[in-house]
């Protein structure tokens, strides 16, 4: 099986490093990823700027890993599948991120947005997210359980454009109860900004990293996840409201 790997931390984030060693269980498996942090870059592309590219290896100089790109999450899987990778991939995983990418946060997520953008190109696509509590990453741990659910995922050879958003949930808190498909929570998360002012003056804003959910919604990804579950939730980039499309449809309109 060919793997192309990304995520939106970066090409020498440990996430990446961890999924990397348990995906190569199933396949042989190339980087592309940002060459630096990307997080909550979102689907956005370089248009503006030459996108850099290098090849990366092993620590042992000869091991060659793939690429790291001056780029976001999404350029990174456009030229892998348009110019870097000799032949297409079987799946393309995203992750694993560090901190998880449930409910809105999708939406913001560079881990998911390479997801969808994999998608876009008819390959079947899976985010892989590991819960953050402010301590220390299990990622091999978490790698271990990301590679075993990837593996179901893969087994009953989805459509082409599948797309799947994976999420663990924080390992320290307990054993992992087990795995629920669930939808998307889309209550919106509770923000704030720590606000300062500069030594000449000017009010700046630190985001906070506390991204709360004050209301988890019986039955989606969300609240499973902070019950211990592993979640799983097919997701689509089909943004139309059909509902309101038939309404919309049915008018009369009018301009002149």
């Amino acid at each position: 099986m060919r793997i192309l790997l990304t995520n939106d931390d970066g090409i020498y984030a440990p996430g990446l490093r961890a999924l990397r060693h348990e995906l190569q269980k199933l396949g042989t498996v190339t980087v592309v990823a940002p060459a630096t942090e990307q997080s909550a870059a979102g689907h956005s592309v370089t248009l503006l700027n030459p996108l850099l590219v290098s090849e990366v290896f092993e620590d042992d100089g000869t091991t060659f890993i793939g690429w790291a790109v001056e780029g976001r999450p999404a350029d990174c899987v456009k030229l892998a599948l348009l110019e870097l990778l000799p032949e297409q991939p079987d799946v393309i995983i995203s992750g694993m991120n560090a901190g998880s990418n449930a409910g809105i946060n999708v939406l913001y997520s560079g881990t998911v947005a390479a997801a969808i953008e994999g998608a876009f190109y008819r390959h079947t696509a899976i985010a892989v997210s590991l819960e953050y509590d402010k301590k220390i990453y299990d990622f091999a741990t978490a790698a271990k359980y990301g590679r075993q659910v990837i593996e179901q995922i893969l087994a009953k050879k989805p459509a082409d454009g599948s797309l799947f958003n994976v999420n663990i949930p924080v390992l320290e808190r307990g054993p992992i109860k087990g795995v629920k498909v669930l939808p998307q929570n889309v209550s919106p998360y509770t923000e704030k900004f720590d606000r300062r002012v500069n030594p000449r003056g000017r009010t700046y804003f630190w985001t906070s990293p506390d991204f709360l959910c004050p209301d988890p919604h019986p039955g989606t990804d969300v609240e499973a996840l902070a019950d211990g579950y592993i979640t799983v939730t097919p997701l689509k980039f089909d943004l139309t409201d059909h509902v309101r499309l038939a309404e919309l449809q049915a008018r009369e309109w009018k301009v002149g």
